[in-house]
Protein backbone atom coordinates (compact mmCIF):
# COMPACT_ATOMS: atom_id res chain seq x y z
CA UNK A 1 0.00 0.00 0.00
CA UNK A 2 1.65 3.11 -1.10
CA UNK A 3 2.37 5.67 1.57
CA UNK A 4 -0.53 8.52 2.76
CA UNK A 5 0.12 11.79 0.26
CA UNK A 6 2.61 14.17 1.67
CA UNK A 7 1.61 17.80 2.02
CA UNK A 8 3.26 20.99 0.30
CA UNK A 9 3.66 23.52 3.28
CA UNK A 10 5.25 26.24 1.21
CA UNK A 11 8.61 25.39 2.81
CA UNK A 12 10.29 23.24 0.24
CA UNK A 13 11.04 25.58 -2.24
CA UNK A 14 9.68 25.45 -5.68
CA UNK A 15 6.65 23.90 -6.38
CA UNK A 16 7.11 20.99 -9.65
CA UNK A 17 3.83 21.02 -11.31
CA UNK A 18 3.93 18.01 -14.10
CA UNK A 19 0.41 18.61 -17.23
CA UNK A 20 -0.43 15.47 -18.13
CA UNK A 21 -2.42 14.81 -21.51
CA UNK A 22 -5.21 12.87 -21.12
CA UNK A 23 -8.12 10.40 -23.01
CA UNK A 24 -11.34 12.09 -21.82
CA UNK A 25 -12.60 8.17 -21.29
CA UNK A 26 -9.75 7.33 -19.12
CA UNK A 27 -10.04 6.30 -15.54
CA UNK A 28 -7.33 4.62 -14.71
CA UNK A 29 -4.01 7.17 -15.16
CA UNK A 30 -5.37 9.95 -13.26
CA UNK A 31 -5.71 8.40 -9.78
CA UNK A 32 -2.56 5.90 -10.49
CA UNK A 33 -0.27 9.59 -11.32
CA UNK A 34 -1.27 10.68 -8.14
CA UNK A 35 -0.41 7.55 -5.70
CA UNK A 36 2.82 7.26 -7.35
CA UNK A 37 3.90 10.81 -7.00
CA UNK A 38 2.40 10.83 -3.32
CA UNK A 39 5.17 10.47 -1.64
CA UNK A 40 6.55 13.57 -3.74
CA UNK A 41 5.04 16.95 -1.33
CA UNK A 42 6.45 19.17 -3.88
CA UNK A 43 5.10 17.56 -6.94
CA UNK A 44 1.63 17.44 -8.40
CA UNK A 45 0.09 16.28 -11.35
CA UNK A 46 -2.94 18.86 -13.56
CA UNK A 47 -4.68 16.94 -16.11
CA UNK A 48 -6.20 18.16 -19.51
CA UNK A 49 -8.34 16.12 -21.35
CA UNK A 50 -9.36 15.97 -25.09
CA UNK A 51 -12.11 13.39 -26.49
CA UNK A 52 -10.95 9.66 -27.28
CA UNK A 53 -13.94 6.54 -26.82
CA UNK A 54 -12.36 3.97 -29.52
CA UNK A 55 -9.43 3.19 -30.13
CA UNK A 56 -9.07 1.13 -34.08
CA UNK A 57 -7.79 1.24 -36.96
CA UNK A 58 -10.80 3.13 -37.88
CA UNK A 59 -10.75 7.10 -39.91
CA UNK A 60 -13.29 8.05 -36.70
CA UNK A 61 -11.20 6.38 -34.46
CA UNK A 62 -7.82 7.79 -35.89
CA UNK A 63 -8.92 11.47 -36.08
CA UNK A 64 -9.75 11.43 -32.27
CA UNK A 65 -5.22 11.75 -32.29
CA UNK A 66 -5.50 14.79 -34.71
CA UNK A 67 -2.97 17.13 -33.35
CA UNK A 68 -5.24 20.52 -32.56
CA UNK A 69 -7.43 19.25 -29.94
CA UNK A 70 -4.27 17.84 -28.13
CA UNK A 71 -2.16 21.34 -28.89
CA UNK A 72 -5.64 22.99 -27.46
CA UNK A 73 -5.30 20.52 -24.09
CA UNK A 74 -1.44 21.59 -23.99
CA UNK A 75 -2.29 25.17 -24.17
CA UNK A 76 -4.72 25.09 -21.34
CA UNK A 77 -2.28 23.26 -19.09
CA UNK A 78 0.38 25.73 -20.06
CA UNK A 79 -1.91 28.34 -18.24
CA UNK A 80 -0.67 26.60 -15.30
CA UNK A 81 2.42 27.06 -15.51
CA UNK A 82 3.32 23.47 -15.70
CA UNK A 83 7.36 22.27 -15.91
CA UNK A 84 6.18 19.43 -18.52
CA UNK A 85 3.57 18.23 -20.47
CA UNK A 86 3.18 14.53 -21.15
CA UNK A 87 0.87 13.20 -23.28
CA UNK A 88 -0.33 10.39 -21.29
CA UNK A 89 -1.55 7.58 -24.14
CA UNK A 90 0.17 5.44 -26.57
CA UNK A 91 -1.61 5.89 -29.62
CA UNK A 92 1.96 6.46 -31.27
CA UNK A 93 2.41 2.68 -30.50
CA UNK A 94 -0.17 1.60 -33.47
CA UNK A 95 0.17 4.92 -35.35
CA UNK A 96 3.57 5.61 -35.82
CA UNK A 97 6.47 6.79 -33.48
CA UNK A 98 6.73 9.57 -35.68
CA UNK A 99 3.55 11.03 -34.55
CA UNK A 100 4.41 11.24 -30.75
CA UNK A 101 8.09 12.90 -31.90
CA UNK A 102 6.17 15.70 -34.19
CA UNK A 103 3.53 16.05 -31.59
CA UNK A 104 6.69 17.00 -28.69
CA UNK A 105 7.80 19.24 -30.72
CA UNK A 106 4.54 20.82 -31.38
CA UNK A 107 3.60 21.34 -27.82
CA UNK A 108 7.02 22.69 -27.13
CA UNK A 109 6.76 25.31 -30.05
CA UNK A 110 2.79 26.31 -28.76
CA UNK A 111 4.01 26.01 -25.10
CA UNK A 112 7.47 26.50 -23.94
CA UNK A 113 7.53 23.79 -22.19
CA UNK A 114 9.36 20.57 -22.18
CA UNK A 115 6.99 17.71 -23.64
CA UNK A 116 7.04 13.75 -23.50
CA UNK A 117 4.68 10.70 -24.18
CA UNK A 118 3.91 7.44 -22.77
CA UNK A 119 5.44 5.82 -25.56
CA UNK A 120 8.34 7.59 -26.56
CA UNK A 121 9.27 7.33 -22.74
CA UNK A 122 8.69 3.64 -22.83
CA UNK A 123 11.29 3.58 -26.33
CA UNK A 124 13.91 5.27 -24.11
CA UNK A 125 13.73 3.11 -21.06
CA UNK A 126 13.94 -0.23 -23.55
CA UNK A 127 17.45 1.46 -25.24
CA UNK A 128 18.83 2.47 -21.68
CA UNK A 129 18.27 -1.10 -20.53
CA UNK A 130 19.59 -2.94 -23.69
CA UNK A 131 15.92 -4.32 -23.98
CA UNK A 132 15.52 -6.13 -27.31
CA UNK A 133 13.22 -9.33 -26.58
CA UNK A 134 9.98 -7.96 -24.79
CA UNK A 135 6.56 -9.29 -23.68
CA UNK A 136 3.36 -7.04 -24.43
CA UNK A 137 0.06 -7.14 -22.53
CA UNK A 138 -2.25 -4.94 -23.82
CA UNK A 139 -6.68 -4.74 -24.08
CA UNK A 140 -6.83 -3.99 -27.28
CA UNK A 141 -8.09 -5.80 -30.70
CA UNK A 142 -6.09 -7.80 -32.98
CA UNK A 143 -5.42 -4.88 -35.61
CA UNK A 144 -4.39 -2.66 -33.23
CA UNK A 145 -2.55 -5.37 -31.57
CA UNK A 146 -0.66 -6.02 -35.01
CA UNK A 147 0.27 -2.80 -35.94
CA UNK A 148 1.79 -2.42 -32.24
CA UNK A 149 4.28 -5.10 -33.38
CA UNK A 150 5.14 -4.07 -37.02
CA UNK A 151 6.11 -0.82 -35.44
CA UNK A 152 8.53 -2.26 -32.13
CA UNK A 153 9.68 -4.54 -35.11
CA UNK A 154 10.46 -1.82 -37.22
CA UNK A 155 12.49 -0.10 -34.41
CA UNK A 156 14.72 -3.28 -33.43
CA UNK A 157 12.52 -5.13 -31.10
CA UNK A 158 11.18 -8.09 -31.09
CA UNK A 159 8.51 -9.56 -29.24
CA UNK A 160 8.75 -12.91 -28.11
CA UNK A 161 5.06 -12.94 -26.36
CA UNK A 162 1.69 -11.02 -26.40
CA UNK A 163 -1.69 -11.26 -24.53
CA UNK A 164 -4.22 -8.91 -25.62
CA UNK A 165 -7.95 -8.87 -25.19
CA UNK A 166 -9.80 -7.56 -28.10
CA UNK A 167 -11.51 -4.74 -26.48
CA UNK A 168 -12.24 -1.32 -28.66
CA UNK A 169 -13.96 0.86 -26.41
CA UNK A 170 -11.75 2.80 -24.16
CA UNK A 171 -13.66 3.11 -21.02
CA UNK A 172 -13.99 -0.79 -21.03
CA UNK A 173 -10.00 -1.01 -20.23
CA UNK A 174 -10.31 0.53 -16.94
CA UNK A 175 -12.53 -2.44 -15.84
CA UNK A 176 -10.02 -5.13 -17.03
CA UNK A 177 -9.30 -6.75 -13.88
CA UNK A 178 -5.96 -6.97 -11.66
CA UNK A 179 -6.52 -10.79 -11.45
CA UNK A 180 -6.85 -10.87 -16.05
CA UNK A 181 -4.02 -8.38 -16.33
CA UNK A 182 -2.01 -10.72 -13.38
CA UNK A 183 -2.47 -14.09 -15.67
CA UNK A 184 -1.74 -12.64 -18.80
CA UNK A 185 1.28 -11.08 -17.58
CA UNK A 186 1.99 -14.76 -16.12
CA UNK A 187 1.78 -16.12 -19.58
CA UNK A 188 4.37 -13.71 -21.18
CA UNK A 189 6.72 -14.00 -18.52
CA UNK A 190 6.65 -17.72 -19.50
CA UNK A 191 8.64 -16.92 -23.05
CA UNK A 192 11.47 -14.76 -20.98
CA UNK A 193 11.48 -11.67 -22.27
CA UNK A 194 14.25 -9.23 -21.45
CA UNK A 195 11.08 -6.60 -20.00
CA UNK A 196 7.35 -6.87 -19.99
CA UNK A 197 4.93 -3.94 -20.99
CA UNK A 198 1.69 -2.90 -19.72
CA UNK A 199 0.87 -0.72 -22.73
CA UNK A 200 -2.35 1.33 -22.38
CA UNK A 201 -2.95 4.29 -19.51
CA UNK A 202 -6.43 3.17 -18.57
CA UNK A 203 -5.10 -0.80 -17.92
CA UNK A 204 -4.17 -1.20 -14.39
CA UNK A 205 -1.27 -2.81 -14.52
CA UNK A 206 1.38 -0.46 -12.83
CA UNK A 207 0.51 -2.04 -9.20
CA UNK A 208 1.22 -5.19 -9.81
CA UNK A 209 5.02 -4.35 -11.30
CA UNK A 210 6.57 -5.18 -7.87
CA UNK A 211 5.00 -8.64 -7.35
CA UNK A 212 5.54 -9.66 -10.94
CA UNK A 213 9.05 -8.20 -10.76
CA UNK A 214 10.09 -10.33 -7.45
CA UNK A 215 7.80 -13.07 -8.85
CA UNK A 216 9.80 -13.49 -12.17
CA UNK A 217 13.06 -11.53 -11.63
CA UNK A 218 11.87 -9.46 -15.06
CA UNK A 219 11.32 -5.58 -14.85
CA UNK A 220 8.01 -4.22 -15.78
CA UNK A 221 7.50 -1.47 -17.62
CA UNK A 222 4.08 0.22 -17.28
CA UNK A 223 2.90 3.08 -19.71
CA UNK A 224 1.88 5.44 -16.95
CA UNK A 225 4.67 4.56 -14.65
CA UNK A 226 7.42 5.38 -17.36
CA UNK A 227 5.76 8.71 -18.48
CA UNK A 228 5.86 10.03 -14.87
CA UNK A 229 9.52 8.49 -14.62
CA UNK A 230 10.18 10.70 -17.55
CA UNK A 231 8.45 13.76 -16.68
CA UNK A 232 9.77 14.01 -13.54
CA UNK A 233 13.08 13.77 -15.33
CA UNK A 234 12.26 16.68 -17.26
CA UNK A 235 11.19 18.47 -14.01
CA UNK A 236 14.34 18.19 -12.52
CA UNK A 237 13.08 15.30 -9.77
CA UNK A 238 14.70 12.81 -8.67
CA UNK A 239 12.49 9.76 -10.11
CA UNK A 240 14.14 6.94 -7.40
CA UNK A 241 12.47 9.03 -5.02
CA UNK A 242 9.25 7.23 -6.52
CA UNK A 243 8.85 4.12 -3.77
CA UNK A 244 6.30 0.89 -4.19
CA UNK A 245 6.10 0.80 -8.59
CA UNK A 246 8.48 -1.48 -9.53
CA UNK A 247 11.83 -1.26 -10.83
CA UNK A 248 11.81 1.28 -13.51
CA UNK A 249 12.23 4.61 -10.76
CA UNK A 250 15.34 2.99 -8.84
CA UNK A 251 17.31 1.20 -11.66
CA UNK A 252 16.72 4.72 -13.92
CA UNK A 253 16.99 7.14 -11.30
Amino acid sequence: MPPPPLVYDGRMGKRVLLGMLTPSSNTVLEPMTGAMIAGLAEVSAHFGRFRVIEISLGKQAHQQFDDGPILEAARLLADARVDVIAWNGTSASWLGFDTDERLCRRIGEETGRPATTSVLALNEVFRVTGVERFGLVTPYVDAIQDAILDNYRAAGFRCVAERHRGESVNFAFSEVSESAIRTMLGEVAAAEPQAVTTLCTNLRGAPLAEGFERETGIPLYDSVSVVVWKSLKLAGVDPGRVKGWGRLFADMA
